[in-house]
């Protein structure tokens, strides 16, 4: 078909809102069955087929009628026959115009004949198809939607008509529109027509290019976002519903005005508020401001609870709460005493310093209670950001206020009872330190204007309770140790655990685990069992979880027996029934006064524990062996101990220079624990005096204290816990340092009415106690103007050696 006067008969394809142009490869999917038998046709012939739009997409057998006038004469390039459908790739080859129309039972056929000639040639046709290619190599530059190849094809193609019909199809416009430029048989006027099209998609590019850039400058919102929200505004504006934006403008400005608030508060909203009034409501700093005044409105500026002063009434709660504890319930009504009495005195901060489990976050609670005031709590546990406290600056993405301010929109008032929990357990790194942060909120006369870095206005925390709690004192900094008044929590001992468990942890979990006080029933002597055998710490929350793993067996056994209210004793016999084999070793005397054996007492976080300190000596040539996982403060105190027996040998009637022929050896079991203090050194001292002088020391006697090189005693810390650690074991004397002798009154009745405690500042007075002689003269050997030399190191294999003894830090 190369001229415009011939005319051919092809099958027809009806096309729904599709445009096949020329030299335009275009998939198909048909399905009408007179479609299928067109496409049957024409691929049992020349593969030529009419493709051509009808009016209405609609109707599914269109006749002449509903059949556009122009269409393309295609080829059809690929084909794949389906059970109901045909799957088609055709390729345009030149526009026609249908002449005749001739429809049998399968399918429809038309007689069509060219539009326009390919072979007109005009210097106004060749300066229109330059321009052509020019403005449709800008369009492909500003858009992803034409092929590379495409592009280069065109400007290679000399044939005006071929380059009008591949530009043609490539330009992205409506069906209709396509259809329209498909009926021009005029090719000069085909080619302007493609020309004004072109032209008008390039002004929508660039008039997109623009809006994009309006866009990003006022949002950074996804576009589509943006373009459905001031849709959905303008659409508000002409129906004449409410703006949301004003609303939300004024409620602001309303609640600013009820707001008890500072007066620089106050006046930094106002500015917010004018600044969101000339901001766009889809704005990200529209956001952010809306955000901040939010904080601000929300915080408890001049919102206070009414404070209760009874302290008979918080005497009540604190005993209702807490077991013992009379030194610490005493300070802290001290304390409440003050605050009742003198509202604005600036009163110390408290810090309650204990193992874990003692009670230190519920007395917290309690006090909270006590004086009426709304509780918060703030874990400091791995902090290492100053900004977790003082809050990050408005200037970073999803800044926030830190953890104070935060804490008191939580508390809903300004006074409460605010617990900073594991103050010792902070960190520090590269963004700062927060224990420095914490400086001001904890000073009385600087906390009355903290500033957030968030906020950036003062907030009044003088009438804050402060309280802060730890494990130990080594993790605070001396700074903020300054700031807080240490009141020390020390471990229960056995019979305070015994009427906690009793009083308080067995009726909490019988409530926990369904049961009644009736239908499970423990003895003295199971508890005491359960205390001794299956924890080792010095607060009760070990013995709260076997308490609940016990209540839990006996709720199970009921339900499967049927007897739900069947009654369970515990003893001491059946109570490896429900918790197996006993978890720990009880740290026992040794069965009889052994050589080189002494008994020293260590502080634990379990509450304190003995420690056999065993010494021998070996032929050799005065080396010194320290073993059992001990730190180096442990390892200078047996050098101390070791330099302070050779100063004193010729005392115990060894002679000079005997360390050369000899090598020692001392070691402290329990291997895999680290120990590590200095206390350990009169302990160490004594075992070595036995194994060099072969005098057994007292199994039934313990001691603790720090040695120096002239045999001074000095004083050490954990007294309670060590003495607690000494009863357990059935000690019954034990000898502690004489400036430990004011700590006494601290230790519970129980405790000194068990122990023989003596007191000593030397070592002389030690060993003469320690070791088990009739007259002190057989240890004092030199003194007796007798020297004798060292016993022969064979003679010492004979000694009895003592059995490992547990457990852990010195």
């Amino acid at each position: 078909m190369t001229g415009k006067a011939e005319k051919i008969r092809v099958p027809l394809l009806p096309l729904r809102d599709i445009v096949v142009f020329p030299h335009q490869t275009t998939p198909l999917i048909v399905g009408r069955q007179k479609s299928v038998n067109a496409v049957k046709e024409a691929i049992k012939n020349n593969s030529l087929i009419f493709t051509v739009m009808q009016k209405d997409p609609k109707i599914e057998d269109p006749a002449e009628n509903d059949l556009r006038i122009a269409g393309t004469l295609s080829s059809i390039e690929h084909h794949i026959m389906e059970s109901d459908s045909i799957k088609l790739l055709v390729k345009g080859v030149r526009r026609a115009k249908i002449s005749s129309y001739r429809e049998n039972e399968l399918y429809g056929e038309v007689e069509v004949e060219a539009i326009g000639d390919s072979a007109v040639s005009s210097p106004g046709i060749e300066a229109l198809k330059r321009q052509l290619v020019a403005a449709f190599t800008d369009y492909a530059k500003n858009t992803n939607l034409v092929a590379p190849e495409i592009v280069t094809y065109i400007a290679s193609v000399d044939n005006a008509e071929v380059v009008a019909d591949t530009i043609a199809g490539s330009v992205k416009m409506k069906a209709d529109d396509k259809q329209a430029l498909m009926e021009i048989e005029d090719l000069e006027k085909y080619m302007t027509r493609i020309m004004e099209r072109l032209f008008g998609e390039m002004e929508i590019i660039d008039l997109e290019k623009r809006i994009k850039a309006q866009v990003k400058k006022q949002t950074e919102k996804a576009q589509k976002e943006y373009y459905l929200n001031e849709q959905m505004r303008a659409i508000q504006k002409e129906l004449g519903e409410k703006d949301e934006f004003k609303t939300e403008i004024k409620e602001l400005e309303e609640r600013i005005k009820k707001k008890k608030m500072s007066d620089e508060a106050a006046k930094r909203c106002k500015g917010e508020l004018k600044k969101l009034r000339m901001m766009s409501p889809m704005s990200a700093e529209a956001a952010v401001v809306r955000g901040y005044l939010e904080w601000i409105l929300s915080l408890p500026w001049y919102d206070y609870t009414d404070e209760k002063k009874d302290i008979n009434e918080a005497k009540k709660i604190l005993d209702r709460d807490h077991y013992g504890l009379e030194q610490i319930k005493e300070r802290i009504l001290e304390f409440l005493a003050v605050k009742a009495l003198s509202p604005e005195a600036k009163g110390p901060i408290l810090c309650f310093v204990g193992p874990p489990g003692v009670g230190k976050t519920s007395l917290a609670k309690s006090i909270a209670e006590a004086t009426g005031r709304n509780f918060v709590r703030q874990s400091l546990g791995g902090v290492r950001d100053e900004a977790e406290i003082r809050g990050h600056r408005r200037t970073y993405v999803s800044a926030l206020p830190g953890k104070i301010i935060q804490s008191m929109r939580k508390a809903g008032s300004s006074n409460p009872v605010f617990l900073f929990d594991e103050i010792d357990k902070m960190s520090m790194d590269f963004r700062g330190d927060p224990s420095a942060a914490l400086l001001e909120v904890l000073d009385p006369e600087q906390n009355h204007a903290f500033n957030d870095h968030y906020l950036d206005l003062d907030y009044d925390l003088s009438k804050v309770m402060f309280i802060t709690t730890a494990n130990t004192m080594a993790g605070i900094p001396p700074a903020l140790i300054d700031r807080l008044e240490i009141i020390r929590l020390p471990g229960y001992i056995e019979v305070e655990k015994l009427n906690i468990a009793r009083k308080f942890l067995i009726p909490k979990q019988l409530t926990a685990n369904g049961l009644t006080p009736g239908q499970a029933v423990f003895t003295k002597g199971a508890i005491v069992q359960l205390i001794r055998d299956y924890t080792r710490e010095a607060g009760v929350r070990n013995v709260e979880r076997e308490l609940a793993t016990i209540l839990r067996k006996v709720a199970k056994h009921n339900l499967e027996t049927g007897k739900r209210k069947q009654k369970t004793t515990i003893t001491s016999a059946t109570l490896g029934r429900y918790l197996g084999v006993a978890r720990f070793t009880r740290s026992e005397l040794e069965e009889q006064d052994l050589v080189g054996v002494a008994t020293g007492l260590a502080w634990t976080e379990a509450g304190g524990d003995i420690l056999a300190i065993e010494s021998a000596v070996l032929n050799g040539k005065g080396k010194l062996t320290v073993t059992g996982k001990l730190g180096d403060i442990m390892k200078e105190s047996a050098s101390a101990a070791m330099s302070y027996v050779r100063t004193i040998a010729a005392d115990l009637g060894l002679k000079s220079g005997f360390y050369r022929r000899i090598d020692v050896h001392i070691h402290i079991p329990e291997g895999a624990i680290p120990k590590d203090g200095p206390s350990a050194g009169i302990t160490m001292a004594t075992s070595l005096v036995s194994a060099l002088t072969r005098i057994p020391v007292k199994r039934d006697l313990a001691m603790t204290g720090e040695i120096t090189l002239r045999g001074r005693v000095l004083p050490i810390g954990g007294l309670k816990e060590k003495l607690m650690a000494a009863m357990r074991a059935q000690i019954r004397e034990v000898l502690i340092p004489r400036d430990n002798e004011k700590d006494i009154a601290e230790i519970p009745d129980i405790i000194k009415k068990a122990l023989k405690i003596e007191f000593v500042e030397n070592m002389d007075q030690v060993i003469e106690k320690a070791l088990r002689v009739d007259t002190t003269d057989k240890i004092w050997k030199g003194r007796a103007e007798k020297n004798v030399d060292l016993p022969a190191v064979d003679q010492l294999h004979n000694i009895p050696l003592p059995p490992a003894q547990s457990h852990p830090s010195n």
